[in-house]
């Protein structure tokens, strides 16, 4: 079992979380587009070890994903994705150029700000993380709806182009993309999105997304405890 300390220095690079967190989702499929050697430590939910004072040092708010890169600890799933793709992505995932940079990053910031929120929060918990006779049909069904209008947006996006930046996959992606396995594994309704399909049948044939975000999660169904 891995744990904060070993006497084989191994990768400079540690990701703790765990394989079902959404958010490090995100970090684990840079970090295998960018074929970073690295170590992951299993951490959080079944795993524990998040309210540790070692943990804690790292990140007071005691939440994963964490990341160590050679003694640069950074903590929260888009600083880590920015600060990986600046400091070993470039020119694929980091433009010098802030404008260029910037097509990704509104991008980014839009899946945390609004996408996430109504799937992952709304939908994602709501819907399955919570048992059902305590959902709360009435919320649920108006983070689907949000949900829908998010990705249709995504849709008209992608009628333009192959990727949400461009041509090719950049941070923007990574972080709307890791919605889709949930997305569409969910029994829920969806319109049409011909053009964000073709997108998910695109990240699916990406090795990084198979080994990191389709990651069965029945584990995270609610289940009523008696």
């Amino acid at each position: 079992m891995s744990t904060l300390h070993t006497s084989d220095p191994g990768p400079a690079l540690t990701v703790w979380g765990r394989a079902s967190s959404f958010n490090l989702q995100k970090v684990m499929w840079l970090v295998d587009e960018l074929g970073l050697a690295h170590r992951h430590i299993p951490a959080g939910g079944r795993h524990g070890g998040n309210d540790t004072a070692e943990f804690l040092a790292m990140n007071p708010h005691g939440k994963v994903p964490v990341i160590d890169d050679g003694g640069v600890v950074v903590w929260e799933s888009h600083a880590i994705l920015r600060y990986l793709a600046a400091r070993h992505g470039r020119p694929a995932f980091w433009h010098d150029d802030p404008a260029s940079r910037s097509v990704a990053e509104r991008w980014m910031d839009w899946a945390q700000t609004s996408l996430q929120p109504d799937f992952l929060n709304g939908v994602f918990w709501g819907y399955y993380r919570t048992p059902e006779p305590q959902r709360d049909l009435a919320a649920i069904a108006g983070s689907v709806a949000r949900c829908a209008a998010h990705f249709q947006v995504l849709d008209a996006q992608l009628a333009r182009q192959p990727f949400l930046a461009g041509d090719t996959l950049t941070l923007a992606d990574i972080a709307a993309g890791t919605s889709l396995y949930r997305y569409f594994g969910l029994d829920i309704p969806r319109p049409p999105l011909p053009h964000v399909q073709a997108w998910y049948a695109r990240l699916q044939a990406r090795p990084a997304y198979r080994r990191h975000v389709m990651i069965p999660f029945e584990e995270l169904r609610g289940r009523l405890e008696y």
